[in-house]
């Protein structure tokens, strides 16, 4: 297998046909489903007719029924509706939520009156006269994540983004079918031409084998004789069982699982080299199987002291707890292997409130019951969190000061109290019994032990 690679000419910029006056004036549309209607009725006649071109942006009704404004970025011919479809990227939202869209999900009249709304306005218009939940708020935070412009990066960051933006603009494939979960995708994923450009693809749970077809899908079914995944077990704790499996024994599995993770991460660069990497995947077992549920890769050998490369729940199982007991279990390798560890930079969005998280329990958890001094270095070794991470953690929390040309760590039992009882302090569903851990670390260089 080899990546795919799309070249994509970068859209014209939309002009709008306002003066600098007029600009100012100019105040956002505020329309109504049934004024949308009555404005589609005008340009009905000629909604056939009329050539959307990449580049122009339209109010575009997402599956949830809001409008957003969205640029389209790509078109196609879909031979199973019989129609054009058109790729639209949300202006003010995360990459992950874009899609294809027929015409009919798309305002014509919208060119030449845009109302210039983002995702924010539509927002506030949307739940006026309404509370919006804790829930509500957070999952909007998250999914309006605004990366860094190219001005704000360094030149090598900001070329790189570039070309990452260009291969992986779009996103081809809109779901697949693994288990009895049809899961939609996030982004682009470089599966082979033949099977990276099909609306839906068809995944076997448990070889993790890639179809086009559901007839194909079917047979393969009835005869996969695979039940888990291959490797080692080498946790298991009541219906959940963790897997070991080397790269270089089983390239094909894990290449399959990296291309699968890369439809649910943005900037995953490992596909096809999977020879100097360990898989961690984590299963629901059954009495049919082992159910994939997630996974983490780490380097056999890591220069950078990264004991996790990539990280990935299936959206299905998500907010559940599996993705904290995967960051646990990689701790726990690292405090048996006697090294300090961290990801693999940079964290996707939820990466970063997952490890967050994990890292203020931890500590938190530590400071509570501790009676004595306590040093950031002290902390380092005994959870085997790097002491940037420990640094950066307990700064969030103002548990930590910089005081004559050292971090000193600033607490109170009563403060601590404070901490675990607030919102802030979340404790996991799930957590990793090390006597069940059945593995011994491998041989590694004297420099990258704890001193």
């Amino acid at each position: 297998m080899a990546d795919v690679t799309t070249k994509i000419e970068p859209p014209p910029k939309f002009i709008e046909n306002i003066s600098g006056a007029d600009k100012e004036n100019a105040q956002p549309l505020q329309t109504t489903d049934e004024q949308r209607k009555e404005e589609k009725d005008d340009v009905k006649n000629d909604g056939d007719d009329i050539k959307l071109n990449i580049g122009e942006q339209y109010m575009v009704k997402r599956s949830d029924d809001t409008w957003q404004a969205a640029e389209i970025i790509q078109r196609r011919y879909n031979d199973v509706v019989l129609q054009d479809e058109y790729y639209v990227h949300y202006d003010g939202l995360n990459r992950r939520l874009d899609e294809w869209v027929t015409k009919e999900r798309i305002d014509l009249s919208e060119l030449y009156q845009r109302g210039d709304k983002s995702g924010h306005d539509l927002l506030n218009d949307q739940t006026a006269g309404r509370k919006i939940t804790r829930n509500q708020k957070r999952k909007h935070d998250e999914i309006n994540h605004v990366q860094k412009t190219y001005a704000d990066m360094d030149p090598t960051t900001a070329a790189l983004e570039k070309e990452h933006e260009a291969i992986t603009k779009i996103k081809y494939i809109d779901r697949v079918q693994i288990g009895r979960f049809e899961i939609d995708t996030w982004y682009f994923s470089p599966y082979p031409e033949e099977y990276g450009k099909v609306p839906k693809l068809y995944i076997c749970q448990y070889c993790l084998k890639y179809m086009r077809l559901e007839k194909t899908y079917r047979y393969h079914l009835s005869e996969c004789i695979w039940r888990q995944p291959p490797g080692r077990d080498i946790y298991r704790k009541g219906t959940l069982s963790i897997y070991e499996v080397d790269g270089a024994d089983h390239k094909i599995y894990c290449q399959n699982l990296c291309l699968l993770a890369k439809l649910f991460l943005d900037h995953k660069t490992l596909y096809f080299d999977v020879e100097p990497f360990l898989f961690y995947i984590l299963c629901e077992i059954d009495k049919q199987g082992a159910h994939l549920v997630g996974y983490f890769s780490k380097e056999k050998e890591s220069p950078d002291m990264n004991n996790v490369a990539c990280i990935m729940t299936l959206p299905p199982f998500q907010r559940k707890g599996y993705g904290k007991l995967l960051i646990a279990f990689s701790y726990e390798l690292s405090k048996m292997e006697c090294v300090v560890g961290s990801p693999e930079k940079p964290l996707s969005d939820l990466g970063k409130l997952s490890y967050r998280s994990y890292w203020t329990w931890v500590l938190l958890e530590i400071l509570r019951d501790f009676k004595g001094t306590l040093s950031i270095r002290d902390l380092s070794q005994m959870t085997s969190i790097t002491q940037q991470d420990i640094i950066s953690t307990l700064q969030s929390i103002n548990l930590v000061k910089y005081w004559k040309g050292q971090h000193v760590i600033c607490v109170t039992p009563k403060l601590i109290e404070e901490y675990i009882s607030s919102s802030q302090f979340k404790r996991p569903r799930l957590t990793v019994d090390p006597t069940l851990l059945r593995w011994a670390p491998p041989k590694r260089q004297q420099s990258q032990k704890k001193k």
